[in-house]
């Protein structure tokens, strides 16, 4: 059933004309990427969707009584509320009942009479009643999950005081606690650390209910979660059924078909124009009619040529070192860093992978000379030069214009070779047409001034980059350009991202930030990574007694599949036990976070019991599978 159709939809800013005739339908429950380059028209069809832009022509069409949330790239959040009231304010008739409820119960302790207190607690009912209608007590306590799996740390902090990401991550539980018939996402992962964005994952691809409109770089997330994917490419939505891998085979093959459709095109002009030169000036209706049909096509324009950001790092001659860390502790308040050491070579790309705030961007101030160690030692070679981006783009002028920001380092590019580059022909490498020379880089989209910040980088010649988290605002097919320099790139690379598709392809190590300070370097990609911390928790994991292993049968004989041991057996006997036990202590955990009461005591409370009943949950499903082990493997035995 179709929840939401955009039907010619139309809009222009000035003379760009970003969304032609577009039409396409969302259907209940469904995931659908939504992907393009950079100001291809992404948010502001997301946002017309979402009923906060108008359109120029068209209409929108939404399933009565469909309820639309829209994460937005820079939310607001109300004042004057901590995080967890924040999200708890977005649940409409829920807090307003809990705030009734809350009223009576702080009325009862004050009544006097009995036929104020027949009230109170008359309306204290009504509030319940109403509470359970809207989802019930536990509703409170998944928002504050959703806050901890996020990765805000304090839901007691006041939405003033948090920064930029930690909003972003209030306004993203918020909006899943609200759970809306469609979530628009726009960048949902950026400031999510990366076991945020595996858990959010999951959720949007097995619990959540509703449909999701995903505009994201992630592209992981856009393969394992989408069914389909929309892509805005100059004012038209092209749609593909799968993820993200689906979408680049469907978009090759339809870009082959239009390249074969124009040379089929030129061929029959080169044969009409060849006839046309051998005729003589007197034509009959039918020699009339052929001129006119190429005439036709040679008004016809052919498909337009797909622009790709060109990106390359020159590098610079490096020395015997290039960077070494030699016991190493950072401190900011706690240990961030403690006694790291590593030694960097050229040609290596290591990926920093950590929680927020456990010290990933402290490490490469430290590396990049803004941030001097606590204790220990940071050796650059003599030759070693740094291109550092930043998370936050520091090092561009806000007030000044794109060209000014790149002719500051420098009049003339010498990209290699030694013939200098033209600044505009620089800039139109970053897909900036000359109209946007002009404009002011405080005025730029996320994606944009990232492209800017890209370009002053990459303006100079260096044999270390320091990226941190690079992928922020990219999209798709800058982020393959990224990718790409790097792989070509002959110097050494430290670069601090979520984006596990970016370090899969990219790196060649992985530092894991593990808490209490300890850094670890895994060799190999990402999924290496995950593989060996696999293999590590399995190892700590206590084991079943070994068996011995059976004799092997003889040649031609039938392998005769061995029952269970005696142990096994008393252990399946007393097994039904232990999952009642199991399953009773998750009700028991589910009735207390059901209790109104709990959430009077303070958030770290709910967050003990969310913890403990993940923990039953997890036993009780192990108990269940090992249950069934046993039973099959006693009844093939007896059989």
């Amino acid at each position: 059933m179709p929840i939401a159709s955009l039907r010619q939809v139309e809009k222009s800013f000035g003379v760009r004309r970003v969304l032609d005739g577009v039409n396409l339908t969302l259907m209940t429950g469904e995931r659908v990427g939504l992907v393009g380059n950079n100001g291809s028209g992404k948010t502001t069809l997301a946002r017309i969707l979402a009923g906060l832009d108008a359109l120029d022509a068209g209409e929108v069409v939404l399933r009565r009584d469909a309820a639309i949330a829209y994460l937005e790239q820079e939310p607001r959040l109300p004042p004057g509320l901590t995080a967890l009231e924040a999200v708890l304010a977005g649940l409409g008739q829920w807090s307003a009942a809990r705030a009734r409820y809350d009223a009576a119960t702080a009325g009862l302790e004050q009544a006097a009479g009995s036929a104020a207190v027949d009230a109170l607690v008359a309306e204290q009912a009504a509030a319940a009643a109403e509470i359970e209608r809207c989802g019930g007590w536990g509703r409170a306590a998944e928002a504050e999950a959703y806050l901890a799996r996020l990765g805000v740390r304090d839901p007691s902090a006041a939405t003033e005081r948090l920064s930029g990401g930690e909003r972003r991550r209030v306004a993203l539980a918020a909006l899943l606690a609200r759970r809306p018939d469609l979530a628009v996402l726009d960048e949902p992962t950026n400031h999510l650390d990366v076991a945020a964005i595996e858990w959010l994952e999951r959720h949007l691809a097995e619990d959540y209910s509703g449909a999701v409109l995903l505009i994201t770089h992630d592209r992981y997330i856009l393969d394992r979660v989408c069914t389909r994917t929309f892509e805005v490419d100059r004012g038209t939505v092209y749609a593909y059924d799968g993820g993200f891998g689906a979408y680049l085979e469907a978009k090759a093959e339809r870009m082959a078909h239009a390249q074969r459709t124009e040379a089929n095109r030129q061929n029959f002009l080169r044969r009409e124009l060849e006839w046309l030169r051998r005729q003589p000036k007197a034509r009959t209706t039918k020699q009339t009619a052929r001129v006119n049909r190429a005439e036709a096509e040679l008004a016809k324009s052919g498909p337009p040529r797909e622009r790709r950001v060109e990106l390359s790092l020159e590098a610079a001659r490096s020395g015997k070192t290039i960077l070494e860390l030699r016991g190493v502790t950072l401190e900011l308040g706690r240990v961030l860093v403690r006694e790291f050491t590593l030694a960097l070579n050229q040609g290596e790309r290591i990926g920093v992978v950590g929680p927020n705030g456990s010290g990933k961007t402290t490490l490469l101030r430290s590396i990049a000379g803004e941030l001097a160690p606590t204790a220990g030692e940071v050796v650059r070679g003599k030759h070693t030069a740094i291109a550092y981006l930043d998370q936050n783009r520091s090092g561009l002028d806000d007030g000044r214009s794109v060209y000014d920001n790149i002719a500051e380092r420098r009049r003339g590019l010498d990209l290699g070779g030694g013939h200098p580059l033209d600044i505009a022909r620089y800039l139109e490498r970053f897909l900036f047409d000359p109209s946007a020379y002009a404009q002011k880089v405080g005025s730029l989209s996320g994606g944009e001034r990232a492209r800017v910040a890209l370009a002053v980088l990459l303006s100079g010649a260096s044999n270390l980059v320091l990226l941190d988290e690079p992928t922020n605002d990219l999209d798709v097919a800058t982020l393959g350009a990224v990718e790409e320099m790097l792989l070509e790139f002959t110097g050494a690379a430290i670069i601090v991202t979520h984006d596990r598709w970016f370090l899969d392809r990219v790196a060649t190590s992985i530092l894991a930030f593990e808490g209490d300070g300890k850094v670890v370097r895994h060799h190999g990609n990402y999924s290496d990574y995950l593989e060996r911390l696999a293999e590590t928790e399995a190892a700590a994991e206590p084991q079943p007694s070994a068996r011995p292993a059976p004799a092997p049968a003889k040649s031609g004989a039938p392998v005769a599949r061995k029952g269970l041991s005696y142990a096994e057996r008393r252990e399946l006997d007393g097994i039904l036990g232990k999952i009642e036990a199991a399953e009773a202590e998750v009700q028991e955990l589910e009735a207390r976070l059901g209790d109104p009461a709990v959430y009077s005591g303070g958030g770290d409370k709910v967050t003990e019991l969310v913890r403990k009943l993940d923990e039953a949950r997890r036993r009780a499903a192990a108990l269940v599978a090992r249950w069934e082990d046993l039973e099959q493997r006693s009844a093939e035995a007896g059989a």
